[in-house]
């Protein structure tokens, strides 16, 4: 699908669909508020849309439709008037839904081409950027194993439609959001790859055609290498698997000429998680190749990071293997040695995120990465506190904790800052060990965060992103199901701010 920005004035625009936005009635008053472009198309179709909102048929509120036949009277042949809610509340994540929903509804037309008409706005670049994120992410659809293509998409031609003094700021707004919203896409694809394709092979080879193509570098560390390097929580997990495990290492050097190391982002990689030995009912099964979200969202956001190229450095650490039950798998009860040289004592093997963030965690922090930032659907505990609403914020710096909600909150992706208070700390000692891999299922997701502390360098500024509940979606509301690509705008937004 292309998209692109147009001046052409809505009355001589001969798309299938011109989309035209109206607001609620201020106050308690009747009727809606038509756009310039809206009110122009009001005019000449004997104004028909307003006498609809003065009627209440349409009311103008979020992501309600109007559609209305031209019947000549315009070159575009059908009108669909968005309700955009309150005016006072139209904000980027709302535009975002309303481009989702937009899109959604044209494909269900048939409609071949459309006009998106802008509203005139202070924020028109961020409008547009909403827009078209909204617009491609509500566009998107993985459909290549199935046979019957009758549910192929039709819309091929999109434009945003504005005046010509914001054409440039239009412009960049669409470029920023569509690159925005392709890394997410693309990290949607690794989510949703059945797990006998997306093996710890295939997502190090996708993450290297990535990188190849957007000028990163990359490095992909063998069973061999994990080995010398003591990565024992890495090895332990993946020892039940025939699949060989893979570290997988991408940088972005926007700023060679800085001494520091830069922002380090580290994402859980398990492609397929059966719980091991301590193995998962069938039913939670069936969403296990999604316990890779987090290394998704990571090779996603370096994508849109080489793209937009920020000042700033960037590097990204992904540990992937399997967990499989087999004779050779680890066991309750084992003890294993990380990279850190720490000890942790095994106790339930369905627990296995933990074991190789730890080691890409010390890997990174013995790198002098700061601050390091880790996303992981680590947790059950953090979709019974949060849902599918928001994702849970554990760190040990206040002020990278409200960097994460700012940038979060700036791409419509929500987190809640949870707490990793010292008493927890308890509840992790190991009589045998130096750490307990769980503490039990009393705030599971918060003694999860406290092992993985102890894997951070001394000085570094962590946080870790238990995405569980938002990395993977069953409504299809205004996306589709599966993969949601959660976190890679926010590590991008993220990114961009440092270089600011």
């Amino acid at each position: 699908m292309d998209l692109r920005v147009t001046t052409q004035s809505v009355n001589e625009i001969s798309s299938d669909v011109l989309v035209i936005t109206a607001t609620r009635a201020a106050g308690e008053a009747k009727g809606i508020q038509l756009s310039s472009a809206g009110q122009a198309i009001d005019q000449a179709l004997g104004g028909v849309i307003s006498e609809c909102g003065t009627n209440e048929e349409f009311k103008g509120n979020t992501g309600e439709l109007l559609s209305i036949h031209t019947l000549g009277k315009l070159a575009a042949k059908r009108i669909l008037v968005v309700g955009l809610g309150a005016v006072e509340k139209v904000e980027p994540q709302a535009l975002r839904k309303i481009g989702a929903s937009i899109i959604r509804h044209l494909h269900s037309t048939n409609a071949r081409s459309a006009t998106l008409a802008l509203a005139e706005s202070s924020a028109v670049a961020e409008t547009a950027q909403a827009l078209t994120e909204g617009i491609f992410l509500g566009a998107y659809a993985f459909r290549k194993y199935q046979q019957n293509q009758n549910g192929e998409r039709k819309l091929k031609d999109v434009q945003l439609q504005t005046s010509e003094s914001n054409k440039t700021a239009v412009e960049e707004g669409v470029q920023k959001g569509k690159i925005f919203a392709e890394a997410t896409n693309f990290a949607r694809d690794l989510v949703n790859e059945p797990p006998r394709v997306l093996t710890p092979t295939e997502l190090a080879n996708r993450a290297s055609a990535m990188a190849q193509q957007y000028g990163l570098e990359c490095e992909v560390f063998d069973q061999a290498k994990i080995e010398s390097l003591g990565m024992g929580g890495i090895l332990g997990v993946t020892q039940g698997s025939v699949e060989p495990p893979h570290f997988i290492i991408l940088r972005y050097r926007g700023a060679p000429e800085s001494q520091e190391k830069g922002l380090a982002l580290v994402g859980k990689g398990i492609t397929f998680d059966s719980g091991g030995l301590s193995l998962k009912p069938a039913g939670s099964m069936e969403t296990m190749k999604s316990d890779m979200g987090g290394a998704a969202a990571v090779i996603g956001a370096m994508q849109a990071i080489a793209a937009l190229k920020p000042k700033t450095n960037v590097t990204a650490f992904v540990p992937t293997c399997e967990n499989m039950p087999s004779g050779s798998a680890f066991r309750p009860g084992d003890v294993l040695r990380l990279m850190n040289g720490k000890t942790i004592e095994i106790l339930n093997t369905d627990a296995e995120g933990r074991l190789i963030l730890a080691d890409a965690l010390s890997y990174a922090s013995q790198e002098g990465h700061s601050p390091i930032i880790d996303l992981a659907t680590l947790t059950g505990g953090i979709v019974v506190a949060l849902g599918n609403v928001m994702s849970g914020l554990f760190s040990n710096d206040e002020g990278l904790q409200q960097e994460i909600i700012a940038a979060g909150q700036a791409v419509g992706e929500k987190y809640w800052a949870m707490p990793l208070d010292e008493e927890y700390g308890e509840l992790v000692k190991s009589d045998i060990a130096d750490v307990k891999q769980t503490g039990g299922r009393g705030a599971s997701s918060v003694t999860a965060a406290k092992i993985l502390e102890h894997f951070v360098g001394n000085g570094a500024k962590w946080a870790h992103l238990d995405i569980a509940g938002t990395a993977f979606s069953e409504n299809a509301k205004n996306m589709e199901k599966g993969g949601t690509g959660f976190g890679v705008r926010t590590l991008t937004e993220l990114a961009l701010r440092n270089a600011r």
